[in-house]
Parts: C-alpha cells; sequence; structure tokens
C-alpha cells in the first residue's frame, strides 16, 4: 500500500490510517489562535479538514524538523486557520503534525522526509481514529514497538490532557536502540504531571553501553512484572510484535494468555 502513496505529480498520502505503523505517522493538532478559536466556536461549527469519509485535502508543508537519527517532525497548516482536524481526540483549530519514520526502502516515508517546507502534500483519505469515551474505562495498558508509538501516544494525549478524564494509563514501550525511544521527554514530564495515573515502562533489544534502559522485548514476564492490568489493551507495532501479542491464525498470543478476552484488546 505505500507504494500507492506517491503518484502522478502531485505528492499524495493515500491512506494514512492504514499506513501509520510503516511510516510511523504521528498526527498532533496544535492552536494557532486561541482567540479566533473562541469566536469561531460562539458562531458556528469550525469546518473539519478529516471527516467520516474520504478527504481531498491539499496541505502546506510549515516546518521539517529531525527528532531522532531517523525521525522527522513534520508540521502542514491549514488553509482556513479556524478548521480543525476533526480527527476524534484532537479537534483544536491549527495544523497538522506527522512524526514520520523513516524507512530506507520505503517509498512513503523516504518522499515524505523529502519534503521542503513549502512543499503541499495531498491527502485522499478517511481517518476515523479510535473512538475514545472518557472514563469508559478505569484503567488502560498501552503496548508500543518502534514508530507503533505514534497512535499509542495521541491517545495518552487524549486522555491527559483532558480534566475529566481519570483513566489510568500504563504504557509499555519496546525498541532496538536507545535512540529510538521517541517522545520520552514528553512522558517523563506527563509521568510528573499525574503521579500515580500515569507510568511508563522502556525495554531496549539492544541498549547502549551503560544505558539506563532495560535490555529486553516485549515478553510475557515483562507485562506480568509490570502489572496494572488494564481493562483495555491497545497494540501497536511490527507485525511480529503484534503476532505475539494478540496471536495469529486462529491461535492465541500473549495477551490471551494473560486473560484478556478478544474485544479488550484493539489494534491500531
Amino acid at each position: 500500500m505505500a507504494s500507492q502513496l506517491i503518484r502522478q505529480r502531485a505528492p499524495t498520502l493515500g491512506t494514512i490510517a492504514a499506513a501509520s505503523v510503516g511510516a510511523g505517522l504521528f498526527y498532533r493538532m496544535m492552536s494557532t489562535n486561541t482567540a479566533a478559536a473562541e469566536t469561531v466556536a460562539k458562531t458556528a461549527p469550525p469546518a473539519k479538514i478529516f471527516g467520516s469519509g474520504p478527504a481531498f485535502a491539499s496541505l502546506k508543508l510549515e516546518s521539517s524538523k529531525m527528532v531522532n537519527h531517523n525521525t522527522k517532525l513534520l508540521r502542514f497548516e491549514f488553509p482556513n486557520g479556524d478548521a480543525v482536524s476533526g480527527l476524534k481526540l484532537t479537534c483544536e483549530p491549527g495544523y497538522l503534525e506527522l512524526m514520520v519514520k523513516h524507512y530506507p526502502s520505503g517509498k512513503a516515508s523516504t518522499h515524505l522526509h523529502s519534503l521542503q517546507p513549502g512543499d503541499s502534500l495531498r491527502f485522499v483519505t478517511a481517518i476515523p481514529g479510535y473512538p475514545w469515551t472518557p472514563n469508559k474505562h478505569s484503567s488502560v495498558t498501552l503496548i508500543a514497538g518502534g514508530a507503533g508509538i505514534t497512535p499509542i501516544y495521541q491517545l495518552v494525549q487524549g486522555i491527559l490532557d483532558n480534566p475529566e478524564d481519570k483513566t489510568k494509563i500504563t504504557l509499555v514501550f519496546g525498541v532496538n536502540s536507545d535512540r529510538d525511544v521517541l517522545l520520552q521527554k514528553e512522558f517523563d514530564n506527563y509521568e510528573k504531571r499525574f503521579p500515580g495515573r500515569f507510568r511508563a515502562v522502556y525495554t531496549v533489544s539492544n541498549p547502549e553501553n551503560g544505558s539506563a534502559l532495560r535490555k529486553g522485548y516485549v515478553t510475557r514476564e515483562l507485562l506480568e512484572e509490570v502489572g496494572g492490568k488494564g481493562e483495555k489493551v491497545f497494540v501497536c507495532g511490527p507485525p511480529a510484535m503484534e503476532a505475539a501479542l494478540t496471536g495469529q491464525r486462529g491461535k492465541g498470543g500473549i495477551l490471551a494468555e494473560l486473560g484478556y478476552s478478544k474485544d479488550q484488546v484493539h489494534k491500531f
């Protein structure tokens, strides 16, 4: 599917939701004009860039910056500054941010990394997102691997930045190396702001010498050690990790062994 993201002359991002793990996409809304947003809210509902159906929008790249050795943060501005994304957890007017991990053989991520400020990207997609309901679950467990942290982080933001939502969160994040631990500063900040409500656990398969991070993979033993079994589990990561956790070909995975039913597990 990734090969279909770039076609003809106009750069096109075909299906963000389906390609989010492969391209390492992360979308986040930021407010650009609070006063204007309040005025719009009092008059009429703001326009949505992404609704329930396919969107056909061309967004201009405002800025691009490296986050680590292979990941960029791309910020796209909306044509109308009062427009909102239409995504479930982010509805502030402003702009869209994509966190994109570059894969040497990936056409989509290579193209996205080549974009320069002023370039435009055409979005032809529907982004339904997960229909999160505040306080539906008293606690959740979020399991991410590599670039799969991107939708997981959006869920963390949506829960913890909502003062009405009291859901407790346990995050387990597995990566290849210390340099691959994306958003650690943001997660550290959440742990300080929400002690007892948010906890992040990292595991690195190939840690650096003297690394403060634990060595290993996301295993049953690690999940049992972490504890804090949530009422709902969200998983996003490489295919092999997801298969080990959720099972395949009719066979249950690690989460089933830990007592989770199918309706308790959601894969992004």
